[in-house]
């Protein structure tokens, strides 16, 4: 078998220098650009044999989304200047990862969801086994993208992976923590019970995210310390929203089925708290992620706008 070609951008592509002034919305589309680019060259083409596989994968990938998770592994790495060749495929080995957890929680065994992103499911449109393999297949893909970073030492892509594998695993991790969420369907939940969830399904991958940024970038030990706490806050701060948006919003403003949770019975920072203590539960994750990241004394005001738009955002 032919070993897959993946092209890579020069060498000319070395560092990102901190960046000028941007609102946090063309920051977004900005680094979207960029992540799909990197993106369409990472994964096999659609034309590619088998073709049907790719194009599942592809479907999903290119479906949009706010690119949250590379955004927040590029934002990281920009405070310590780290290499461009390293820390675009590791954003984008996350991203697969991501949303290869998406086409899986909505196949029917799981949440059995028909709309994702405002397009129909991954299964809707190639069937639930295609779209299976296309998790699994983006699962794989994505460690076959960490081996790709350059600019790094070898013992910190060991770790950059090491984490990347902790983070899609089942001890305090993203498959845990859906195990945890469907284990926990129709039962009554305390506070307790409900973060560990959401530490897990949706804390772990971007804890990660932020942690491979700054391992990437060469922080300190210390550094780290305070960046994790900045991403543990933030990934709840996240959850409780996305719980929030899903009592009050729409699907046409979602791009997915709302009230989802509601009729599952799904356990929710809404149900245990109600609508307004849970936004004042965010706001108050959204202080403490600030106030850790800020005893750097690095440059984090980006950091900092993206913790407050997962607060404030609308899908």
């Amino acid at each position: 078998m032919k070993a897959q070609e993946i092209c890579l951008p020069s060498e000319n592509e070395t560092k990102i220098s901190a960046p000028p002034p941007l609102r946090i919305t063309d920051y977004f589309i900005q680094q979207s650009a960029r992540v799909e680019q990197w993106l369409d060259r990472l994964l096999p083409g659609a034309n590619e044999s088998p073709t049907t596989i790719h194009e599942a994968m592809r479907y999903s990938i290119f479906a949009g989304g706010k690119r949250l998770r590379p955004t927040l592994v590029i934002a990281t790495g920009e405070v310590f200047g780290a290499e461009e060749q390293a820390l675009l495929p590791a954003a984008c080995a996350l991203e697969m990862i991501h949303t290869y957890s998406l086409i899986h929680d909505d196949l029917p065994a799981m949440d059995n969801d028909d709309l994702r992103r405002g397009r129909p499911t991954n299964h809707k449109v190639y069937g639930e086994a295609m779209a299976i393999l296309a998790g699994d297949a983006l699962l794989t893909q994505a460690f076959i993208t960490l081996t790709k970073m350059r600019g790094i030492s070898p013992e910190n892509q060991i770790r950059v992976i090491a984490e990347v594998a902790e983070a899609a695993g089942t001890i305090r991790a993203l498959i845990g923590g859906q195990v945890l969420d469907i284990e926990n369907e129709g039962k009554p939940a305390t506070a307790e019970e409900l973060t560990a969830i959401h530490r897990a399904k949706t804390g772990a991958l971007i804890r990660c995210c932020v942690r491979v940024g700054a391992i990437i970038g060469g922080a300190s030990e210390s550094e780290l310390e305070h960046f994790t706490e900045y991403a543990e806050k933030s990934g709840l701060a996240f959850q409780v929203a996305d719980d929030v948006l899903d009592a009050t919003a729409t699907s046409e403003e979602l791009g997915k089925t709302a009230g989802k949770d509601e009729a599952a019975q799904k356990a929710t920072y809404v149900s245990l708290y109600g609508i307004e203590n849970a936004r004042q539960h965010a706001e108050q994750l959204y202080q403490e992620a600030i106030a850790a990241v800020r005893q750097t004394g690095r440059a984090t005001e980006r950091l900092e706008a993206i913790a407050r738009f997962i607060v404030e955002r609308k899908n």
